[in-house]
């Protein structure tokens, strides 16, 4: 019996997207099976992390920041290239990216104490990682999640260190030196690898590991049959679903997050089959996990 899946052409490239995973790279490609395995590695590392382990914590924010960079890199294309040519391009800056992720993780091993021996003065080489810090996270943004977010970061970080002071008004700021900024960006609390950074390596990280657990278990589908039971009769139905469904798992995961991810990878496609615009099914899952 024919399948009803499209068939991948025979001469069609390994690491294109594959069907209905716009934008990501197949995971049955070389670099597909890489994230994966890398993606294990990482599940594992922040087991550990959040168990045993009594690593300092701006050593782990930027080893979450690096793993799951790694991991966009090879999953997300930084465009979707249609030659050879350009597919090798591509690929070479995304492998490139891959490296520079993990050079940060070398940075803070091989130079934080001189950092600190030296008074916290930067020097060269902490110019150009604190730049590729930032430079990674608002690229890897991009990929994600569009322009909107990366234009709002490099909007911010010009106001503070250069066009503030040509506000007029209340918004005006005599602003900060370049350097302080990235100091400030990389090493302390207010930055990328401070508390938000540690919060999202371990109660988030943990979190959405534990309702992915669930949803492979059949956990999640028994809580989302459940739901189905009760709201079945109900107008808008599908909608009743999400939002049980989201208490019940709320009362065993404790996190938005971890909710939105287990619970909507079923009862957003489940909105949308009931005719709910996917706009709406959406919102509906995020409003009620939160």
């Amino acid at each position: 019996m024919p399948s009803d899946q499209p068939q991948r052409p025979a001469d069609a490239p390994t690491d294109v997207v594959a069907p209905g995973m716009a934008g990501l790279r197949s995971p049955d490609s070389v670099y597909g099976r890489a994230a994966f395995w890398i993606g294990v590695g990482l599940a594992l590392l922040h087991i550990w992390f959040n168990t045993f382990a009594t690593w300092p914590e701006l050593m782990t924010s930027v080893i979450h920041f690096a793993g799951f960079g790694v991991l966009c890199a090879l999953l997300y294309p930084a465009w979707q290239a249609r030659g050879q040519t350009g597919r090798r391009l591509v690929l070479a800056i995304d492998l490139t990216l891959a490296a520079l992720s993990i050079s940060l993780v070398a940075y803070l091993l091989l130079g934080e104490q001189a950092f600190y021996d030296r008074g916290m003065r930067m020097v060269w080489h902490d110019w150009v990682f604190t730049l590729i810090a930032l430079a990674l996270a608002v690229e890897f943004t991009r990929r994600t999640t569009g322009w909107v977010i990366p234009i709002l970061i490099l909007a911010s970080f010009t106001y503070i260190t250069y066009w503030g002071a040509y506000v007029p008004g209340m918004l005006t700021f005599s602003g900060l030196r370049t350097d302080t900024m990235l100091f400030r960006i990389f090493y302390t609390d207010d930055g990328m690898f401070g508390s938000v950074a540690r919060i999202s390596a371990s109660f988030v990280f943990m979190f959405i590991l534990f309702g992915a657990f669930l949803l492979r278990s059949g956990a999640g589908e028994f809580i989302v049959d459940f739901a189905q039971v009760i709201a079945r009769r109900m107008i808008g139905g599908p909608g009743f679903v999400a939002i049980i469904g989201s208490g019940l798992m709320g009362t065993i995961s404790g996190s938005a997050v971890a909710n939105t991810v287990s619970t909507g990878s079923i009862t957003i496609p489940l909105m949308k089959r009931s005719g709910l615009p996917a706009r709406t099914a959406a919102a509906t899952e995020a409003a009620s996990s939160t």
